[in-house]
């Protein structure tokens, strides 16, 4: 067993990295995001200018959008497209609080803080499992019950 002062400075130094690098991770997820989301919108204004009301057209006429595989996402925003590089911007935003729960889960681990990696694992399973049963969720949502909907808002509407 370690005497309790360098017990103390580990900890200290272990908690000073914490409260160091925390911010710096955060932030760089932070920038990569808002850049990804910039250049979109503003390639998206300079190339297909109508792009978003001629798929709000498409949407009313029954033709839905289906969900894209990240990969491919990731693809055709190397390549420019400005609707990929806004959804990879959301993306990578949506990864912030993921980041800064496997960060402290990391630190945790390093600590031997059962308690707090015991938490922090419940947190990510959970993390992962919205992730799962969302990506779930949009899978089994049938581009036929979109339609129905869609069309029962035309009659309400009285198109």
């Amino acid at each position: 067993m370690l005497p309790p002062e360098v017990s103390r400075d580990a900890s200290a130094a272990e908690e000073h990295i914490f409260r160091a690098w925390t911010p710096v991770v955060l932030r760089t997820v932070l920038g990569t995001s808002l850049t990804l989301l910039v250049t979109g919108l503003v390639s998206m204004a300079v190339r297909v200018p109508g792009h978003y009301v001629e798929q709000f057209e498409r949407v009313k006429a029954g033709h839905l959008h289906q969900p894209e595989r990240v990969l491919d996402l990731l693809a055709a925003a190397a390549q420019g497209d400005p609707y990929a590089l806004m959804a990879t911007g959301l993306f990578v935003l949506t990864l912030v609080p993921l980041a800064r729960v496997v960060f402290c889960f990391l630190l945790f681990v390093r600590t031997r803080d059962l308690t707090y990696v015991l938490l922090t694992a419940y947190v990510l399973v959970a993390l992962a499992a919205g992730l799962l049963l969302g990506r779930v969720c949009a899978a089994e949502r049938g581009a036929g019950r979109d339609k129905a909907f869609f069309r029962s808002e035309e009659r309400r509407v009285g198109k």
